[in-house]
């Protein structure tokens, strides 16, 4: 595995990140840390991604191809180090699943989670004081993990729920049938747009605790919500773009690992 940061010179930046994340993801990397700021002649993007060494070239390629990339530069930042775990079930503790994204060094504080999952069932779906008070209490290196953890534990208790005796979907119907609604319960501002799911008003954007995307709590509740029926195999939720990041929207993809 290899960590690489893209500098990527556009002159169009409507569709932009939703183009070139379906191609880093497609290319067997995640997408950690996008970051987008408008230049002279249009935007410069920047990409900071994670995967196998062998597809770098390839991915390289997909990039300098695409129609809507002007230049771009590559650097190596380290090798990936291990990623973090996550549960999902409020009562279980089962399997971890790689969640994709850049969450610090610690592991999850299961005590404290286990507190506040019991918090929120009580109050669902009005939920997110306590999940905001929730994040400022725990120490920096294991706050997205911790955070993530519960929002996936929650997810699958949602699933449970409310639509565990329905059919069993495939991947798009899933979406919209059971995350874009459950979501919508947390956040009205929710819109399902090519197969993206867009939060316009995250209540987790804005709190400077996190310098790159801060919707932790979201990623996790989304596999939660769609991981836990098993049928359509491991998923990953990519925030593709956060408004704590200069974005108008927190826009998450859904697709599966491996």
């Amino acid at each position: 595995m290899i960590d690489i940061e893209f500098h990527i010179y556009s002159n169009r930046r409507q569709g932009l990140l939703l183009e070139l994340g379906r191609i880093v993801m497609n290319s067997g990397f995640n997408l950690l840390r996008p970051r987008m700021r408008p230049t002279d002649d249009g935007v410069l993007l920047t990409l900071a991604v994670r995967g196998p060494k062998k597809n770098l070239l390839a991915l390289q390629d997909r990039l300098s191809s695409n129609p809507l990339v002007c230049s771009f530069e590559s650097n190596v930042i380290a090798p990936a180090g291990p990623v973090a775990t996550s549960g999902t079930d409020l009562i279980a503790k089962p399997a971890p699943a790689n969640s994709g994204h850049d969450m610090g060094d610690g592991e999850p504080d299961q005590q404290r989670v286990d507190v506040v999952l019991g918090q929120l069932a009580d109050i669902y779906p009005k939920i997110f004081d306590k999940v905001l008070a929730f994040e400022r209490g725990l120490p920096q290196n294991v706050r997205a993990v911790s955070t993530y953890y519960a929002g996936r534990r929650l997810g699958a208790w949602v699933f449970k729920r409310n639509y565990a005796l329905g059919a069993r979907l495939n991947l798009s119907k899933s979406v919209k049938q059971i995350a874009l609604p459950a979501l919508r319960e947390l956040v009205r501002s929710t819109e399902l747009v090519d197969g993206n799911l867009y939060v316009k008003d995250s209540p987790l954007c804005g709190m400077e605790l996190y310098s790159g995307a801060s919707c932790h709590f979201l990623r996790g509740h989304l596999e939660g919500l769609l991981g836990e029926s098993w049928h359509l195999g491991n998923l990953r939720a990519t925030e593709l773009f956060c408004r704590n990041t200069g974005g108008e929207a927190c826009i998450f993809a859904i697709s599966p690992v491996g």
